[in-house]
């Protein structure tokens, strides 16, 4: 075992290097307190699941710059409690959406910049705020905005464990080395990098199947959940679902990670999705994608074989994001299904049933339209028109994970606890925190808006601890 080779213990440790992470390393600069950040990844892959991110979730009382109308607390409010099906925490979630109002001026002081919506990005304009540049370049800006404040950054720093007494920190060790001082965050991510954990978590269905062995991973590599699987091994409170997650269904040809947000099959609303039985099993008008997107992954983990098929017509090309690789193309329906490998009579009369039960009224994907069924299980409410102009597309799809929400317990301080103790020098943002505002479900954006606010709460919290120690070990001197 080596000492930290820094001539003196940060006053800050920061573990983790994603936006939470950077969150807490800019404010507890800007407060006056000496930073270290160990980011697990290499320098090449810094960010963690930031650098795939495109926007944040704003809640603003009037237009503001790239947002347009009115997105109130209220509204904000009642989305995300439609979303989780109320397993949140109201007090953290409005702290959350009331600080997605406030953040973006202090997030441009430190290198980042807005832009409008891309044609394409699904009825956001009004809700979700665009980082030119996407995730990737939020990224950079807080990492040169964190070196000029001098901020200390290591890569390659996986942190194995870390020294906890009566819920205090104490220090981290990194291959042997230790790390202490006077104040902790992580910021580590959850665990969906680690297929063993998501394999245990998911177990057997009642098909046999591990379904877990069949999910794709939208993010890094590098979130093991090795710190909270630690923390929740020595008594931290634990919050969420093993089994919840930001889960989408994404193209079944991407790769198991990194594939990012050009994998996600944005079609879904605008047809039909049939399982490998080419049955259909949800609604898929059910409300905008930005609210639902996040659910059609664990629909398909449900499925057998952990896969689904979307299936669209040309009457909704060019109404969508178009994924990176082209579908599968057919002049017919029953030409599609072979191609796709779907039984070919059950798939037809699943369209049959689909096409009869159609009532178009007056199409637009921009609202919730008129369009529905009548007479067919599962219903589909909105956006319902026949699927029979050619040529046909179908898109394979898998679950991809893209964060877990089993996580540490917190409050408004960002506090871990211990036997519902707040600590008084740990703290905890982002993804490992998550699961106390999102139980279940996601609505685009929220994510971002989470590890903002609480990677500054964090952050802060931890500088005033602290320097209070500083000011106190002075006094005493």
């Amino acid at each position: 075992m080596t000492i930290s080779t820094l001539e003196q213990a940060p006053d800050v440790l920061v573990i983790g290097g994603g936006n939470a992470a950077l969150c807490a390393a800019l404010m507890a600069a800007e407060a006056g307190a000496s930073v270290l950040l160990l980011e697990a990844a290499p320098r090449e892959w810094r960010g963690g699941n930031s650098g795939h991110t495109r926007n944040l979730r704003c809640m603003h009382d009037a237009p503001q710059d790239v947002l347009v109308e009115a997105y109130p607390e209220e509204e904000y409010w009642q989305d995300l409690l439609k979303v989780t099906g109320g397993i949140t925490n109201e007090k953290l979630a409005r702290l959350v959406i009331r600080a997605s109002s406030t953040c973006r001026d202090w997030m441009r002081k430190h290198g980042v910049h807005f832009q409008p919506p891309l044609s394409g990005a699904l009825h956001v304009a009004r809700t979700n705020a665009f980082f030119m540049g996407g995730g990737k370049a939020l990224v950079n800006a807080y990492y040169r905005s964190a070196e000029k404040l001098g901020v200390k950054i290591r890569y390659n720093a996986p942190v194995d464990k870390l020294d906890i007494q009566d819920g205090r920190f104490i220090a981290a060790y990194v291959k042997g080395e230790r790390i202490s001082a006077k104040t902790c965050v992580l910021a580590a991510g959850g665990f969906e990098s680690n297929l063993d954990w998501l394999r245990e978590a998911w177990g057997q269905n009642e098909h046999g199947e591990w379904p877990a062995d069949n999910f794709l991973i939208r993010g890094t590599q590098y979130n093991q959940g090795v710190l909270l699987k630690h923390l929740l091994e020595h008594g931290a409170d634990r919050i969420g679902d093993p089994t919840q997650a930001h889960m989408v269904a994404i193209d079944a040809r991407a790769p198991l990670y990194d594939g990012g947000i050009c994998t996600r099959i944005d079609c879904v609303s605008l047809g039909v999705v049939v399982n490998r039985q080419g049955e259909r099993f949800y609604d898929e008008g059910e409300d905008f994608w930005p609210k639902r997107y996040a659910i059609w992954g664990r629909l398909v983990a449900q499925q057998p074989g952990q896969i689904g098929y979307s299936i669209i017509d040309a009457k909704a090309v060019g109404r969508f994001m178009p994924p990176v690789f082209p579908g599968v193309q057919a002049d017919t329906l029953p030409e599609l299904a072979a191609k796709l490998g779907l039984p070919v009579d059950t798939f037809m009369r699943t369209l049959d049933d689909y096409n009869r039960a159609c009532r178009v009224g007056t199409f637009d994907h921009t609202r919730l339209d008129d369009c529905h069924t009548d007479g067919v299980n599962p219903a589909k409410t909105h956006w319902a028109r026949p699927i029979d102009t050619g040529p046909f597309y179908g898109y394979a799809l898998r679950p991809g994970i893209t964060f877990t929400y089993l996580g540490l317990k917190t409050d408004e301080t960002a506090a871990v606890r211990f036997n519902d103790v707040p600590s008084d020098n740990l703290f905890v943002a982002g993804e490992m925190m998550s699961g106390n505002v999102l139980g279940k479900g996601y609505t685009a954006g929220v994510g971002m808006s989470i590890g903002t606010a609480f990677g500054r709460i964090a952050g802060t919290q931890a500088a005033l601890a602290a320097l209070s120690v500083k000011e106190a070990s002075h006094a005493n001197a």
